[in-house]
């Protein structure tokens, strides 16, 4: 890196360390604009649907377009198949000239997971270096937005098209902050299409050391009855695996306190527990009266065969068994809710839809099968549909990406 892109990360870091969170990101680009002599800057987040981006902006006078919250507003983007979506999907900075004007798309990510996309446009033709130190720019944004989003509601709020009911807000707490991660032996993500009254299903994942933690659970019912009934299992779940805690001692334990804790008697939570060894490739899963995993290897799609266990909460005195499979270079490992198989649902041949996408990195092949779902039994789902794709390498070594490799020059806007 130059000294002037250096000066511009450093100028960048110090912007945001000085603004206050709500004020972070402005910050950021206002120093990004001058460092580049740019007429415009902005961070687009991406919207929870996954299929828009939202231009976030602070308008102290009324006016402008889009949501509005006092004087913030978030104008959406439904992604149309142009130049933003093919950036956000394809991780490759683009330069779009037009209008006398060259546009700049970075996107906005940290390990996998696309938080955005930074849109500069310049007054003339950005170099290759300019383009790099945008890109790296873009790449430290992410983790500026990361760190202030903790403190504060705005980007929650920017990123939501549409009000969430109280079981959907407790359900959105029970996911993970993160809905992708790459690393050297795996690259994973999940994703949850909510029903209209949502029914109680969650991922969760955690990273050890060597090892790596993954779930899936679906509690019985809907609405805040359900959301609470999968607070109770997640929670559970979570601190067990954090005492270090074996799978079946999990499994265990969150059964009983669904079966102790539960307001709706009789309450249960379905779920698929799994421990991947990141050094054997040894994969150890539990399967809680929940759909069967899915192993795609070799361009077929078989279920794995696992012992039998009641779901959490059932009979809580019942003691669960787990199995293992080992996985291979290439393998994907697919966990999915019954939303996804049931009703409607059913009518979409859910093999054939992940052999179509197989070649697809994880976040994309997630909301690809759930677009996939919402055609089929849409537009509105009578339960959760919730999925998990683990791709698994092989070797616990350098962090692979979905990045591009090159720079692609639009000649049309």
């Amino acid at each position: 890196m130059d000294e002037r892109g250096q000066a511009v990360l450093t100028g960048v870091l110090q912007a945001a360390e000085d603004a206050a969170p709500v004020e972070a990101v402005e910050a950021v680009t206002g120093t990004i604009a001058a460092a580049l002599h740019a007429s415009r800057v902005s961070l687009l987040i991406a919207d929870l649907s996954g299929r828009a981006l939202v231009r976030l902006t602070h308008q102290p006078t009324p006016g402008g377009r889009g949501r509005r919250q006092n004087e913030e507003a978030a104008e959406v983007l439904p992604f149309d198949g142009g130049p933003h979506e093919q950036v956000l999907r394809q991780q490759s900075t683009r330069v779009i000239p037009g209008d006398g004007r060259w546009t700049v798309l970075a996107p906005v990510t940290e390990r996998g997971e696309a938080i955005g996309l930074l849109e500069i446009a310049l007054p003339q033709q950005p170099d290759e270096s300019v383009i790099a130190q945008i890109a790296r720019t873009a790449h430290a944004l992410a983790f500026v937005v990361i760190a202030n989003r903790r403190h504060t509601d705005l980007f929650e709020w920017g990123q939501r098209s549409s009000p969430f009911t109280l079981s959907a807000e407790i359900q959105r707490r029970l996911l993970p902050a993160a809905f992708t991660c790459e690393a050297g032996a795996f690259a994973l993500s999940g994703w949850l299409e909510p029903a209209a009254s949502v029914g109680g299903d969650t991922f969760d994942y955690s990273l050890a050391r060597d090892l790596l933690h993954v779930s899936v659970t679906d509690a019985m019912g809907h609405g805040v009855a359900s959301a609470l009934t999968a607070t109770l299992g997640v929670g559970s779940l979570r601190n067990t695996r954090r005492r270090g805690d074996s799978l079946v001692a999990q499994a265990d334990q969150a059964s009983r306190a669904v079966a102790e804790h539960a307001n709706v008697p009789g309450a249960y939570v379905t779920a698929v527990l799994g421990r991947l060894d990141l050094r054997t490739s040894r994969c150890e899963l539990l399967n809680a009266g929940h759909v069967p995993p899915l192993l795609v290897r070799g361009g077929r799609v078989v279920p794995v065969e696992l012992p039998s266990n009641f779901p959490l909460g059932m009979f809580p005195e019942e003691r669960y068994r787990s199995g293992e499979i080992s996985l291979l270079p290439g393998d994907r490992l697919v966990i999915v809710t019954d939303g996804m198989r049931e009703r409607n649902a059913a009518d979409l041949d859910l093999g054939a839809a992940l052999l179509e996408i197989a070649h697809l990195h994880p976040r994309e092949a997630v909301r690809a099968l759930s677009d996939k779902v919402l055609a089929t039994a849409g537009p509105v789902l009578a339960d959760d549909a919730t999925l998990l794709v683990i791709d698994w390498y092989g070797g616990h070594g350098p962090r692979r990406t979905a990045a591009g490799a090159g720079i692609d020059r639009a000649s049309t806007h």
